[in-house]
């Protein structure tokens, strides 16, 4: 006889996207600390690089790893702050750390921006000629543009999305606490002329 397929439940759904999270934020902060380390063997006592051209390819290669690392969280960031803030409504003021309301407000404003460059990477692509494929020259000239002005968004994401885990460790576990999911996903990826967010 057949398995008959089932459907996850809420809080399993909203565990694995905490576990991309966890993921991401590990990975993110291995490429801060490695970049950090970087940075510090390859400047100055005054913080000029010794090498700018071999800096700024470092640079642009953090920048790529984060975005990269951030692919697997994007799609459901929204709906994971969302749950978050219902979640930190829901907590009895003993158990609310003051950072947390504004660390969420970073995150939405960090995320918020992300979609903005997003859009704006779509029409940098748009305005590219149209042998300007991924690999090519020009193409990736504009990415790490691209990742490079999306950089200090996701290292808010770096630096802040612990609170989002925080706060549902303290919230208690149930169904009620999570907010609704999507009507819609995201795409992830970068192509040209996809109407999809990354």
């Amino acid at each position: 006889m057949p398995l008959i397929p089932t459907t996850p439940a809420p809080n399993e759904i909203h565990q694995l996207h905490l576990d991309q999270l966890d993921a991401f934020l590990r990975e993110s902060e291995l490429i801060l600390e490695a970049w950090n380390i970087y940075s510090d063997e390859h400047t100055d006592l005054d913080g000029w690089p010794h090498d700018d051209d071999a800096y700024g390819r470092r640079a642009a290669q953090r920048d790529a790893d984060t975005a990269n690392a951030f692919e697997a969280v994007r799609e459901q960031a929204r709906q994971l702050l969302a749950t978050a803030e219902i979640q930190l409504a829901s907590l009895p003021a003993r158990a609310v750390q003051n950072r947390w309301v504004w660390q969420l407000g970073t995150l939405r404003d960090a995320l918020d921006r992300l979609d903005a460059l997003h859009d704006e990477w779509h029409q940098a692509l748009d305005g590219l000629s149209a042998d300007a494929r991924p690999g090519t020259e020009v193409f990736n000239d504009a990415l790490a543009i691209h990742h490079a002005e999306a950089w200090s968004s996701l290292d808010d994401w770096t630096t802040h999305g612990h609170a989002i885990r925080d706060i549902h460790d303290a919230a208690p576990h149930a169904p009620s606490a999570l907010a609704p999911a999507p009507t819609t996903t995201a795409a992830s990826v970068p192509g040209r002329h996809s109407p999809a967010r990354r």
